[in-house]
């Protein structure tokens, strides 16, 4: 008995002493939680699988695309932004990257950011022939516009948003006006949102702009059109996306790279917990669907980060080995 105690003993200080060593070697990691849905989630998924994964020391820093970029760039701080989307800071992360100072890992969105014009799922089904923006333009009676339902309805953007230039060039080269539709402004996020929620519920149809992830299209099933053509991108940089081009033409949006994104210092002394920041990735769907369920139960991240923990487990799991797996999901 004296020497199973012993061995039990020295079995448990060992176990201590690489926990202990893991956490030196993982030591303390600021991690930007983003000012938008999935982005928020990702943070607080990454802070607990490091810390009761890796032992880490993790803080959160809320950040922003720009404002986190730049701080990560000329000052090395937070070592890490789980979600950046490098579409509006590619030359300058480009440089960035090749001098050294950061470093891009894997996306974190398995399928990128997306946006696009969508119509509910039911109106899909019901009308399988509509699968490209040009076949909705020819059921104007589909789409009623919310004040002139006699009359098609495109949803655009709210004013100010870089999306409302892009969906008004649209709707003129595709000729839309004269199709019979108006390019219905939604005023607000919740705006756009309510109107989404009203065409739900009542069963009519709804056109027009979205994006994802979000928790909109984790709570309604919408189906996402081809505009007929490939994403150009000299003519988006020439015209699409430029506000009152004369003469725009039809266009695809451009998928958005979504890239964890970390310092060099970082990933110099991060060891195992960088390869757990490689491996891991999600598609649109699950983030929506966890945000949709953050929405009905007012959920905060760090809720939908252990909602997500608790009921994915075939997914992450596969991001971690087993041991780090068995310790975080007795933290939960």
């Amino acid at each position: 008995m004296k020497n199973l105690v012993v061995t039990a003993m020295f079995a448990m200080g060992v176990w201590a002493l690489a926990g202990s060593a893991q956490a030196a070697e993982c030591g303390d990691v600021s991690i930007a939680e983003m000012n938008w849905g999935s982005a928020g989630v990702a943070a607080h998924v990454d802070k607990i699988i490091l810390e009761n994964g890796y032992g880490c020391h993790v803080s959160l820093v809320t950040g922003d695309t720009m404002p986190t970029f730049t701080s990560m760039n000329e000052k090395a701080e937070p070592d890490v932004a789980p979600e950046l989307w490098i579409n509006a800071v590619r030359a300058p992360l480009d440089a960035a990257v090749k001098e050294g100072r950061l470093i891009e890992l894997a996306p974190i969105l398995s399928d990128g950011g997306v946006e696009g014009w969508w119509i509910p799922k039911f109106i899909a089904d019901a009308h399988p022939e509509i699968t490209t923006v040009q076949e909705a333009l020819k059921h104007p009676e589909l789409f009623p516009a919310p004040e002139n339902p006699s009359h098609g309805g495109i949803m655009n953007c709210p004013s100010g948003w870089n999306c409302e230039i892009v969906t008004s060039n649209l709707y003129r080269a595709l000729g839309a006006k004269e199709k019979g539709f108006d390019l219905v402004e939604t005023g607000s996020a919740a705006g756009m949102e309510g109107s989404i929620a009203n065409a739900f519920e009542k069963k009519t149809g709804w056109l027009g702009y979205y994006w994802a992830p979000t928790m909109v299209l984790g709570k309604y099933d919408m189906v996402k059109l081809d505009f007929g053509v490939p994403n150009d991108k000299a003519e988006w940089d020439r015209c699409t996306a430029v506000a009152d081009c004369p003469q725009p033409k039809v266009n695809s949006y451009p998928v958005s790279e979504v890239i964890t994104t970390v310092t060099k210092q970082f990933a110099d002394r991060a060891g195992v917990a960088l390869d757990y920041l490689k491996a891991r990735r999600w598609d649109n769907h699950t983030v929506g669907k966890v945000l949709a369920w953050m929405d009905a139960n007012q959920g905060t991240n760090e809720d939908g980060a252990k909602y997500f923990l608790q009921n994915y487990g075939d997914m992450w799991t596969k991001w971690v080995s087993p041991e780090v797996a068995s310790k975080i999901k007795a933290s939960l």
